[in-house]
């Protein structure tokens, strides 16, 4: 029996279960995946969880917010990229070694390539704005710098921008507020803010007197409506918009594999939450 499951506070809105056990049951395996809801202070219920990795008692674990960070005391070796992100959100064992990992990088990175003509790349064009400096916007930096684009942060707190600039040593990132943004600069736009997010439906990121260029991408990271009034607004100029849902897909099926062994087919997983890859 597998047992795997998600560390976080709150959990309960987790669609994790639902893909996971899926992914489970697609490939002939038997296991459950459950929530460990633990308060954002409570590291000794922290402690006793990951030990329950160490004895083999659970195989796998995902990390949400508050813990990604957390978390990060108590493993024996981070991956390089858990490390230059400075943040895990996929825990297991490897020779009797606590790995933490972090999926959500390869797995953005993974779902926009999907959508982008990679053959534009490389010709002055690629130039990204990540709105946002928190916690999720350090994967998709990571993610985005790696690959080559030049990064622009766009944050209310510049500080905050600041402070995740200086985390990427290696790369050299732009910094600008809400208020200067010249969207024409830009062929890629990531909204790492819950603005949008259920239950308000009617909030967006972007500046109201701002238009987004006709070249634009936009990919929004909040998958919580199905159509966020980002994407809402970006399709209803033209432009081609997706969320995050494809992300938390491809973020789930990366770590399957670590844990399993095991490649789950995206499609069925798709349909676990009810989803094409279209949406």
């Amino acid at each position: 029996m597998i047992k795997l499951g998600l560390i976080g506070y709150p959990v309960g809105h987790s669609l994790s279960p639902r893909i996971h056990n899926t992914a489970l049951k697609a490939c002939g395996l038997d296991g459950n995946y459950s929530l460990f809801p633990i308060a954002p202070d409570d590291m000794q219920a922290l402690k006793d969880l990951l030990n329950r990795v160490r004895s083999g008692e659970i195989h796998g674990l995902n990390v949400t917010i508050p813990h990604k960070q957390n978390v990060m005391e108590f493993m024996d070796e981070l991956t390089p990229t858990a490390k230059d992100i400075g943040a895990v959100n996929t825990i297991y064992l490897r020779e009797n070694k606590l790995i933490g990992d972090n999926t959500d990088a390869p797995g953005f990175l993974a779902d926009l390539k999907k959508f982008l003509i990679t053959e534009a790349r490389g010709h002055g064009d690629s130039n990204a704005l990540v709105l946002g400096a928190g916690g999720s916007a350090r994967a998709v930096v990571y993610a985005l710098a790696s690959d080559g684009w030049n990064v622009t942060i766009a944050s209310r707190r510049i500080e905050q921008a600041q402070i995740l600039a200086q985390s990427f040593t290696n790369h050299e990132l732009q910094i600008t507020n809400f208020t200067d943004i010249h969207p024409s600069s830009f062929t890629l736009f990531v909204n790492t803010t819950p603005l949008g997010m259920t239950p308000d439906t009617d909030q967006s990121p972007w500046p109201e007197n701002l238009s987004l260029p006709s070249n634009a991408f936009v990919y929004d990271l909040v998958y919580n409506p199905r159509e966020t009034k980002l994407v809402r607004d970006a399709r209803s100029q033209g432009l081609q918009a997706t969320t995050g849902l494809g992300m938390l897909i491809e973020q789930a099926a990366l770590t399957f594999e670590k844990w399993t062994g095991h490649n789950p087919p995206r499609n069925i997983l798709f349909g676990s939450v009810g989803a094409t890859r279209s949406d």
